[in-house]
């Protein structure tokens, strides 16, 4: 992609590394973005596959990490933890995380805006890490592969490769996974919303 070009001649890197490294800071920022990218950059033939596939998840899993690690670290504060285990909605939460890890974690990862509070608060109310980086992982390579081969598919496809109309891919496809992923979010909360009034009818 040439904005990626100009941003390493910029740095003054270039090759395969770089655009590794690229894809990893841009996971950091937008993650369905990176995938897409490193998706198109392979089908380009400017990334092999497997090293855009192992830097996306280089920047997922660290960056995952990065927000568990916050959570332990804001689990020193006292005062923070109490109010936390007082509420009833965290205290919910709390239970959920610790009794089912690896469903939860993994259903956090699927729902937008919910990955930056729901893996701080893995890490504050301290889920077993493995487990955590377990869910994260498998999560993470369900929606990658699927994503990833999707595009990298449609971007191989003969009449694009030499078309300009390849990377209008990326903004579409952005946007449709935006899309999903609302609905998706919204479908979830209904459904948890319906079992818990029925558990407490």
């Amino acid at each position: 992609m040439e904005w990626i070009a100009n941003v390493n001649n910029w740095l003054g890197v270039s090759g395969t590394f770089s655009l590794m490294v690229t894809i990893i800071l841009l996971s950091y920022l937008l993650e369905d973005l990176a995938i897409i990218t490193a998706a198109l950059l392979a089908a380009d033939n400017a990334l092999p596959a497997e090293y855009a596939l192992i830097a996306i998840f280089i920047g997922i899993a660290s960056g995952d990490a990065a927000l568990y690690g916050a959570g332990m670290i804001a689990s020193k504060w006292r005062a923070l933890r109490l109010k936390l285990l007082t509420n009833k909605q965290m205290r919910y939460v709390r239970k959920k995380l610790l009794t089912r890890p690896f469903i939860n974690i993994a259903i956090i990862r699927f729902i937008p805006g919910l990955r930056t509070l729901g893996f701080t608060l893995s890490g504050l109310f301290k889920v077993n890490f493995v487990y955590f980086l377990f869910s994260v992982l498998v999560a993470t390579a369900v929606w990658t592969v699927i994503i990833f081969f999707c595009i990298y598919q449609l971007g191989s496809v003969s009449w694009l490769q030499d078309s300009q109309w390849k990377w209008v891919i990326a903004p579409v496809a952005l946007v449709l996974l935006w899309l999903l992923n609302r609905t998706t979010a919204r479908t979830s909360i209904s459904k948890r919303a319906n079992n818990r009034q029925g558990v407490s009818a």
